[in-house]
C-alpha cells in the first residue's frame, strides 16, 4: 500500500495516452479545485491551469501504469480503460473509473482480467474476440456525471471531516 505524504488530499491521475475524455476531467477538476497528473508517455497540449501537471514517463510498455500505481493513494481517483492499472490501484483502495463512466469494482475486478486475458487469447489464435463497443456522446456524458459524483462527493467528505477536527 503507497503511504499517503499529501494528509488525505485527493488527486486525480489520467492515464492520458488514449483518453477520448481530457476536457472533461479538467472541467470536473477546475469546479472542485482538485489536483490532476495527466500521465502519458509522450508530451500532450495541456490546459493554462495551475492545477494540472503533465507527467512524461518513458516509452517503455505500461510505463504510465507503473507510475500511476507506484503514487496513487486511497484519497484519489484513477482514470483508466486499463484493466490491470485499475485492479493495481485498487489495491490501495483508490476509486477507478474508466472513460464510459463506469466503476472498477473490487469485487468484480477478476471478472474483468478474465474476460481481458480470454479475448486477447482469442485473438492470438486468429478467432474473432469482441472489444468495447465505439466510443459515443453518451458515453462522455456518463463519465462526467459519474467524474462530478465522485470528486464532489469526496469533496464534500473532507469538508464534513474538516468541520468536525476539534481545533
Amino acid at each position: 500500500m503507497v503511504t499517503d505524504a499529501r494528509n488525505n488530499e485527493m488527486r486525480i491521475y489520467l492515464d492520458a495516452d488514449a483518453c477520448p475524455v481530457k476536457e472533461e476531467v479538467y472541467r470536473v477538476a477546475a469546479r472542485y479545485g482538485v489536483p490532476v497528473a495527466v500521465v502519458a508517455n509522450a508530451r500532450l497540449r495541456m490546459p493554462p491551469h495551475p492545477e494540472v501537471e503533465l507527467v512524461v514517463v518513458g516509452g517503455e510498455i505500461d510505463a504510465a501504469d507503473d507510475w500511476i500505481a507506484e503514487h496513487a493513494t486511497s484519497a484519489d481517483v484513477v482514470l483508466t480503460a486499463d484493466v490491470p492499472l485499475a485492479a493495481r490501484v485498487m489495491r490501495t483502495g483508490a476509486t477507478c473509473l474508466d472513460f464510459r463512466g463506469s466503476e472498477f469494482n473490487p469485487n468484480r475486478i477478476g471478472d474483468a482480467l478474465a474476460a481481458r486475458d480470454l479475448n486477447a487469447y482469442l485473438r492470438s489464435m486468429g478467432l474473432p474476440a469482441s472489444g468495447p463497443p465505439a466510443f459515443q456522446p453518451r458515453d462522455r456524458s456518463r463519465f462526467a456525471s459519474k467524474l462530478d459524483a465522485v470528486v464532489g462527493r469526496a469533496a464534500r467528505s473532507r469538508a464534513s471531516q474538516g468541520a468536525n477536527k476539534p481545533t
